[in-house]
């Protein structure tokens, strides 16, 4: 665990806490380390919803499956979001997503209840741990606004500038990357991926972009 202690002082979930108070408290969460392959499953939709996961190495996504097959992504995460939270907390019963490894990952798992409820040693540390759970949840909760914006828009070329603009906001630049390539932009935006490409395409003949793989510009 001593390996990661470094990636996870910069975890929001730990902000405030101390690195010397991050071993003993891990060790009180009874926090683990699972390494995960490519395209592998960290967890899958209908495992019980009772563990926080932490991104240490790699990149993993959040997708789920409608009844037909289709992938519908929700998010791709890197080192040191966190996933699994929102549906531990809300003590749903069943994982309604599935959260796949993108590239081989290390990812550390703590069971909820371990952060949620203070334990015989009354540790100082859990308090803060919990104020910065629910920070977490709500800045979640305020990106998935964002994304429903996005998929209120009638048609992909709108769709596809709500989400180049915003990433430009985030990034505080008209030049950005983002995390996605043209399938998981699809799978994310919702849309097809041949539609989408034919729309970028003509977003740049008129002008307003520019992009070169996941690279953008905002002309």
């Amino acid at each position: 665990m001593e390996q990661y202690l470094e990636r996870l002082k910069t975890c929001p979930l730990f902000e405030g806490i101390a690195a010397s108070e991050l071993p003993g408290m891990l060790s009180c969460m009874q926090a683990h380390v699972h390494a995960c392959a490519k395209n592998q499953a960290v967890l899958r939709e209908g495992d019980p919803a009772e563990t926080i996961g932490i991104v240490l190495s790699g990149r993993i996504q959040v997708e789920k499956t409608d009844y037909y097959g289709n992938r519908i992504l929700l998010a791709r995460l890197e080192p040191p979001e966190l996933f699994g939270e929102a549906f531990a907390c809300a003590g749903v019963q069943q994982l309604p997503v599935s959260v796949i490894a993108v590239q081989d990952s290390e990812v550390l798992l703590i069971p909820c209840k371990r952060i949620l409820t203070t334990c015989a040693n009354c540790c100082e540390f859990h308090t803060r741990v919990i104020y910065n759970l629910l920070r977490i949840v709500a800045s979640k909760n305020l990106m998935l606004n964002q994304k429903i914006e996005f998929l209120s828009k009638r048609t992909t070329k709108e769709k596809l500038m709500a989400f180049l603009l915003a990433q430009a906001k985030q990034n505080g630049s008209r030049t950005f990357s983002i995390p996605y390539d043209r399938q998981a932009l699809a799978d994310y935006l919702g849309v097809e991926r041949s539609a989408m490409s034919a729309e970028l395409s003509r977003l740049r003949r008129e002008g307003k972009i520019d992009f070169y793989k996941n690279q953008f510009k905002l002309l």
